[in-house]
């Protein structure tokens, strides 16, 4: 967790999204304790927060991983001593959530003669981003960006990601700023500061909603299908975008050729011959 560009409310709402969205559980009264845990060697926990988990006071270690990393059931292991040391009367919850592009193969047990330690993995792999996505609020949307995207591109997401923040936090400049800040901080941990910028620079050039496309969809109740189908084009280039979209509009909504391709001031010829 790349917790230097970060404020603790920021790391606050990531702790509390990632508890309730991801892990299913209720955390409330957090309290940040990593730094007072910071070991020698100077390798620090990503999260450690005395907390209630569930309604019972507790502590909650998070570690947002993006490479396996063999060494990781000691790592974690070590944690918890440090962490029992300094709190042995409370329960502790401890998961890593790996996010890597690798096939998850970190332990998550050391089972010896003496010794029976074991922690959760999350593996972001088995979670598709839709499943964040349709809950269409600000806290699911960013955490949508750890999830698996399946066949979808990066930019496609991305782009649907920024549109709906923006329209959810519109009359809110501090908040759509939080999530945004979010969002570039867990885009760092999958490597997606690339493509996140990309997308943010189209829709700072495009307004979707402006697009003809977008307004006919509007009308028959369909915003969220265009505004993911126009935003599936624009990473191919605006005017192929608009093609598809009056493709998919012609098979979906059953309407005359000559009709979509008036309403969204394109080629009735060019049309035509995508359609061959």
């Amino acid at each position: 967790m790349k917790k230097d560009i970060t404020t603790k409310d920021t790391i606050k709402t990531i702790t509390q999204d990632i508890a309730k969205y991801i892990l299913e559980l209720e955390v409330t009264d957090i309290e940040f304790v990593d730094k007072e845990l910071q070991r020698i060697e100077k390798r620090e926990a990503d999260i450690v927060a005395l907390c209630k988990v569930n309604g019972k006071k507790a502590i909650l270690h998070l570690e947002i991983q993006n490479d396996n990393d063999k060494t990781m059931h000691h790592r974690m292991l070590r944690y918890y001593t440090d962490i029992k040391q300094k709190f042995d009367n409370l329960e502790v919850y401890q998961y890593v959530v790996y996010i890597g592009k690798a096939k998850l193969s970190m332990k998550n047990e050391i089972i010896e003669k003496r010794l029976n330690f074991s922690y959760n993995i999350v593996d972001m792999h088995t979670i598709d981003c839709q499943k964040f996505l349709e809950m269409d609020n600000p806290d699911a949307l960013v955490l949508s960006i750890l999830c698996d995207f399946k066949q979808r591109s990066e930019l496609d997401v991305l782009s649907y990601i920024l549109k709906r923040l923006e329209e959810l936090t519109k009359d809110d400049t501090h908040r759509h700023g939080k999530y945004m800040l979010i969002l570039e901080t867990l885009s760092s941990n999958r490597n997606l500061q690339k493509s996140l910028k990309e997308a943010e620079e189209m829709l700072r050039d495009i307004k979707l909603e402006e697009l003809p496309s977008y307004q006919i969809a509007m009308e028959r109740g369909k915003e969220k299908w265009v505004s993911e189908g126009v935003t599936q084009g624009l990473s191919e280039g605006l005017s192929q975008g608009i093609i598809k979209t009056a493709i998919t509009m012609i098979h979906k909504f059953k309407l005359s050729v000559e009709d979509v391709a008036k309403e969204l001031n394109i080629s009735l010829d060019e049309l035509k011959k995508h359609l061959k």
